[in-house]
C-alpha cells in the first residue's frame, strides 16, 4: 500500500518541489500540499495522510502548534519536521510533542527526504546529520550541567533556583533572611562552580538541567 504524504510548507517553490518528488516516487502518494497549517487542518480528513512533512516556521499557526493539534486528533499520523534553523529548544519541543523525525532544509536531499518518509513508516526516527549532532551536543551540555550543579551546596542551589525565577539579590536575601552580601558571595561561588560569568548564564544552566 502506498504511503500517503501531506506537505505543509509556506515556501511555494520548495513545496512544489516536495510535491513533485513525492508524487513521482514509487510507494508514495502526495495526499495534499498546503501553504499554511490552517489550510492543512481543513483538508486533514480529506488528505488522510500517513505522514506529514511539516515546516516548523509557518505564518499564522506555527508548525509546533499544528503538530500538537494533529497529534491530539490523530496520534497515529507520523510527522517529520522541516526547518532551516538549528534551534535546540524548538527541536526538543517538537520531539516532545510527537514528531518522529527532524530534517534541516537545506541541505536535505531528495534521497534523504524519501528515506526519512520510508523510515518513519518503519517506526524509525530520521534526523539530518546536523540535527543529530545538535541532539548529541545538547545531551553533552546537560551532562556537563548536571555534573557542575552537583558541586553546589544546598544553599547555593536554593539561591540559584531563585535566580532562575528572576529574583534580585536583595529579594533573595529578604526571602532567605540573609545579608545581601552573603547572597552575593554565594553567587560568586556559584559562577565559579558553573564556569559562567552572569546570572543569565547560571540560570540557563539550571533551567536546562531541571527542565528535563
Amino acid at each position: 500500500m502506498n504511503t500517503r504524504v501531506s506537505i505543509v510548507e509556506d515556501d511555494k517553490s520548495f513545496r512544489e518541489h516536495l510535491a513533485a518528488l513525492i508524487g513521482s516516487a514509487p510507494g508514495f502518494v502526495c495526499a495534499g500540499s498546503h501553504s499554511s497549517a490552517e489550510a492543512a487542518l481543513k483538508h486533514l480528513s480529506f488528505d488522510k495522510p500517513d505522514v506529514v512533512l511539516l515546516d516548523v516556521e509557518l505564518p499564522g499557526m506555527s508548525g509546533l502548534e499544528y503538530l500538537r493539534e494533529i497529534k491530539a486528533r490523530l496520534p497515529e499520523i507520523e510527522v517529520v519536521m522541516l526547518t532551516i534553523s538549528d534551534d535546540s529548544q524548538t527541536l526538543f519541543k517538537a520531539l516532545e510533542a510527537g514528531a518522529s523525525g527532524y530534517l534541516q532544509k537545506p541541505p536535505a536531499s531528495p534521497v534523504e527526504i524519501l528515506d526519512a518518509l520510508a523510515e518513519v513508516r518503519r517506526s524509525g526516527s530520521p534526523m539530518s546529520s546536523q540535527i543529530a549532532r545538535l541532539v548529541v551536543k545538547s545531551f553533552h551540555a546537560r551532562g556537563r550541567d548536571r555534573r557542575e550543579l552537583e558541586q553546589l551546596t544546598s544553599r547555593e542551589e536554593e539561591i540559584l533556583a531563585f535566580v532562575s525565577q528572576g529574583f534580585h539579590t536583595k529579594e533573595i536575601a529578604n526571602t532567605l533572611k540573609l545579608q545581601s552580601s552573603t547572597v552575593a558571595t554565594h553567587l560568586h561561588n556559584i559562577y565559579g562552580k558553573l564556569h559562567v560569568h552572569s546570572r543569565a548564564a547560571a540560570a540557563s544552566a539550571y533551567t536546562r538541567q531541571t527542565a528535563r
